[in-house]
């Protein structure tokens, strides 16, 4: 059993990761209550679905643009006094939004803006932060480290969404966005005690102090980054894959018609949909002792992505016996649990491949670009869902959610396979002999 449960000799062996997980598994908690409260704040206040949806714009848009930009700007100077700016700005966020409920502000436009600036500092922070976690735990265990963070992210994914209806229906909103404001304070201090993380070339020298880096960073220096990247074939797979997976077989769009109409559930059924995505993600994180005995990273990502696209045509076949179910007179809501069942297989499979792409990611980019490409990635992450959203919802228009997703999800699987004949030294990559 001990082989098989998450390693955790990360936290063992580095106590300054120790602190930054500690940190960031409160705050992400913290986070995603924020979050959810602030969607539910807009609603309660215009009535408008539309309106709810416009916060997924103003947060996506400064996201893009910082990410790409604050991941140059980590690669140039100390990532330390970086992350702890930019988290700075995170809790200081969180202070102004439970702020405006505190004085009974009630302006969509405060909450806009407010987001926008969160989600801009969240575009600096997060790219950083991924580039800080090799020099802190070393390359070998980079795959332990990243599921012990896929498992903090999936809990606060199931659990933040959940208390945030509770508290807000029990406290308030003020209360609400308070706990955010607490419970951050623990990754702001687990940041400010991280030693001086200068970022260091191939050869030793350090760019931070260097007389080429002195220079103001500009968007040359993204460019830099997109150049390295496109001459990288094992790199640029991990985007093109993730890219092609969530484009093709992303469901979540569908969830709401699927769990309220076709299965009959209502809004709880729609929960337990969502619920179970996030607990498969989670369950990969507990069980994750395996993970870090694979050295063929590439191959893992090729099987974890097959394995998402069948799991999202599963889901598809339960979806459509459902609905055949229902026109019979049957009991559709008979389906319910083998299509979380379905899901739950899928947030697995999307964890692992997420797992062992960030790993290729970090331990295969010179130390002197891990910002600038863990930039890409936060916007890949960030956008690749949002691209797969549009393209199910509108398929389902013509298609219908059940051909959707079985559609998608043998697209998924024939896409990824194209790709791995394409450039089939993907499947060959070695953790062990890291090679861009």
């Amino acid at each position: 059993m001990a082989r098989l449960l998450a390693d955790l000799t990360p936290l063992r062996v580095s106590p300054a990761y120790r602190r930054l997980w500690i940190g960031n598994s409160l705050s992400a908690v913290g986070t995603q209550l924020t979050l959810v409260a602030v969607s539910l704040e807009v609603f309660h206040l215009t009535g408008s679905s539309l309106a709810v949806g416009m916060l997924g714009a103003f947060a996506l848009v400064p996201l893009v643009v910082a990410g790409l930009y604050g991941g140059a700007v980590a690669d140039h100077v100390d990532r330390r006094k970086l992350a702890l700016a930019s988290s700075s700005v995170l809790w200081l966020t969180a202070v102004l939004i439970a702020a405006q409920a505190w004085l009974g502000l009630e302006s969509v436009w405060v909450l806009y803006v407010l987001v926008a600036v969160h989600s801009g500092a969240s575009g600096i922070n997060q790219p950083t932060r991924g580039a800080i976690i090799p020099a802190l735990v070393g390359l070998k265990l980079l795959p332990a480290a990243n599921a012990l963070n896929m498992m903090t992210f999936s809990v606060a994914m199931m659990v933040g969404p959940l208390f945030a209806g509770v508290l807000v229906a029990q406290v308030g909103y003020a209360w609400t966005y308070s706990v955010d404001v607490v419970t951050f304070l623990a990754a702001l201090y687990a940041v400010w005690r991280l030693p001086s993380l200068p970022p260091r070339r191939q050869d030793g020298a350090d760019p931070a102090i260097s007389a080429g880096a002195r220079r103001l960073v500009g968007w040359g220096s993204v460019v830099e980054g997109f150049r390295f990247l496109g001459s990288r074939p094992n790199l640029r797979m991990t985007f093109i894959a993730d890219i092609v997976a969530m484009a093709t077989a992303f469901p979540r769009a569908l969830l709401p018609a699927i769990g309220a109409v076709v299965l009959g559930g209502g809004e709880a059924a729609v929960g337990i949909l969502l619920a179970a995505m996030a607990l498969g993600a989670f369950l990969t994180g507990l069980f994750s002792g395996p993970l870090t005995r694979i050295v063929r990273h590439g191959a893992a990502v090729y099987w974890a992505i097959v394995a998402w696209g069948l799991s999202v045509a599963g889901f598809g076949v339960v979806v459509y016996l459902a609905a055949r179910a229902g026109a019979s007179g049957g009991d559709p809501r008979d389906y319910l649990w083998a299509a979380a069942a379905c899901l739950a297989l899928a947030g697995c499979a999307d964890s692992v491949s997420s797992v062992f792409r960030n790993t290729i990611l970090q331990s295969a980019t010179p130390d002197h670009l891990r910002g600038r490409l863990q930039g890409v990635f936060i916007v890949v992450v960030a956008g690749g869902p949002r691209v797969g959203e549009m393209l199910t919802g509108g398929a389902a228009e013509l298609l219908t959610e059940p051909v959707t997703l079985m559609a998608g999800g043998v697209l998924c699987v024939l896409g990824v396979s194209a790709l791995m004949r394409w450039q089939p030294g993907f499947l060959k990559y070695d953790s062990r002999h890291p090679v861009p």
